[in-house]
């Protein structure tokens, strides 16, 4: 799809104030790359009070829009535009479904798309080119406003998602904080098939607001007070690049003396839970089960309850590291992407700050392969749990979703629920190279917050503690 001479042109499906303008700035830096504006918006043609594009006016682009998509196909240039959801639906009708359209999917947090977009309104400052010519305002956050902006932009993503799905297609997926990412944006060149680089980041557009969010409202308590409230598992779904997972269902551990069904999350605290349940009444475990015997046992369970248990994003990351760059049978292309990222080989990490520089760029190196941005597939030890957790849902969701820190209470209550008397767990000890207390930081905070939003935002994790 992304090879030279196999595309006609490629779309920008993004949104207002996540970062396009500085986005096409860029790509038409690349030699042989014209990416054009909004062509499609109701209300002007490629660009604020644009009228007509290569002699199609609005009146004849709104009564044959595939005319001017035709028209973007000049002789020796890739075209590209950008599209927003409240632009011409028969284009997008036309492009979704043709793989000879690349699509790349912006994104951006959208309470930040929001409060910018309400500040550009009341500053009527668009772009900025000129720091000296900032303008600032602070906006009032209103939550209905909100909820309606993050509704929209959420089933203009879910159209995309199926549309992406249903016809076998990859997206390049960006979010707004990757655009001065210099790799990233040479990674979109090589997906879109062109020969040319980026030297450097384009200097003609400035950040208009890079304020925290609550300085940028007079509300902040009642901004925090909205967002605490919203649903941020389907907020954080926007891009929803990050592969499904699958149901897992053989690797379920049920209990034969209890009824208890353990949902184990790759790269959590499963061994220890599985020990305990082992431990559970006198009946032992039982694994490999399939639909039909996992119904099967729950039918000879009578009362029972299914759990799983989430880890600590930080802590499970840097486990996963460990088991997937650092043992013999690591993945061979994931550490070649790590090796480009830092410089270091994480095998050969030797000191403490290496290894923590390795640990670093392979939350990066996870963002990234989260984001469909990467050439390898998503180990399950390195997927979201949020994203392990909907897989389960295929087949039957957990009754309950434990916290490791708080293991003992979760399993002594889910035995009660049965029935049982629960035993105490095992703890599972951090060892092996530089236990993660001996590099956990605030950079390592961060990074793991930017690879797994998802799965902070939906489980209410704080910053990781020894």
């Amino acid at each position: 799809m992304s090879g030279p001479g196999r595309l006609d042109g490629f779309v920008i499906l993004a949104g207002m104030r996540t970062g396009s303008n500085f986005l096409q700035a860029n790509l038409n830096a690349l030699p042989g790359v014209r990416c054009h504006g909004e062509v499609f918006n109701p209300h002007f043609v490629d660009r604020q009070g644009g009228t007509a594009l290569f002699g199609i006016d609005m009146a004849a682009r709104d009564a044959d829009p595939l005319a001017l998509l035709a028209a973007l196909r000049q002789p020796g240039v890739l075209p590209g535009f950008r599209f927003f959801h409240d632009h011409d639906p028969r284009v997008l009708a036309r492009v979704m479904p043709d793989p000879r359209w690349a699509k790349v999917v912006l994104t951006r947090s959208p309470a930040e798309t929001y409060v910018s977009w309400k500040i550009a309104q009341a500053t009527d400052q668009w772009r900025l080119g000129d720091a000296a010519a900032l303008r600032q305002a602070r906006i009032r956050f209103d939550e209905p406003e909100f909820r309606h902006h993050l509704a929209e932009t959420q089933a203009f993503h879910r159209v995309l998602r199926r549309a992406l799905q249903s016809t076998g297609q990859a997206a390049f997926a960006i979010d707004y904080d990757d655009l001065r990412d210099l790799d990233v944006l040479n990674g979109l060149a090589a997906f879109l098939g062109v020969e040319g680089r980026l030297a450097a980041l384009d200097a003609g557009l400035k950040k208009q607001n890079p304020a925290p969010l609550a300085d940028k409202v007079s509300n902040p308590e009642g901004m925090a007070a909205a967002l605490a409230g919203v649903d941020w598992a389907g907020a954080d779904r926007i891009p929803a690049l990050e592969p499904r997972r699958p149901a897992m269902v053989p690797e379920h551990v049920a209990a034969t003396g209890a009824g208890l069904l353990f949902m184990p999350i790759p790269g959590g605290p499963g061994p220890a839970v599985a020990d305990w349940l082992s431990r559970l009444g006198s009946g032992g475990t039982r694994s490999g089960l399939d639909q039909k015997g996992l119904r099967q046992w729950a039918r000879g369970a009578g009362v029972h309850r299914s759990f799983t248990a989430v880890r600590h994003p930080l802590a499970r990351a840097h486990r996963a590291f460990r088991a997937t760059l650092l043992s013999a049978g690591a993945l061979p292309e994931a550490r070649r992407a790590l090796v480009r990222l830092t410089g270091i080989d994480p095998a050969a990490a030797a000191t403490a700050e290496a290894h923590r520089a390795a640990f670093l760029g392979f939350l990066r190196l996870a963002r990234l392969n989260l984001g469909g941005q990467t050439g390898f597939r998503t180990p399950p030890d390195w997927a979201s749990q949020l994203a392990t957790i909907q897989g389960f849902a295929q087949v039957r969701p957990p009754d309950a979703i434990l916290r490791e820190d708080r293991l003992a209470e979760g399993l002594a209550f889910l035995a009660a629920e049965v029935g049982a008397t629960a035993p105490a767990p095992a703890s599972e000890p951090d060892d092996g190279p530089w236990p993660l207390a001996a590099i956990a930081d605030a950079d390592c905070e961060a990074a793991a917050r930017a690879a797994y939003a998802r799965d902070y935002a939906t489980f209410g994790f704080a910053d990781w503690r020894p």
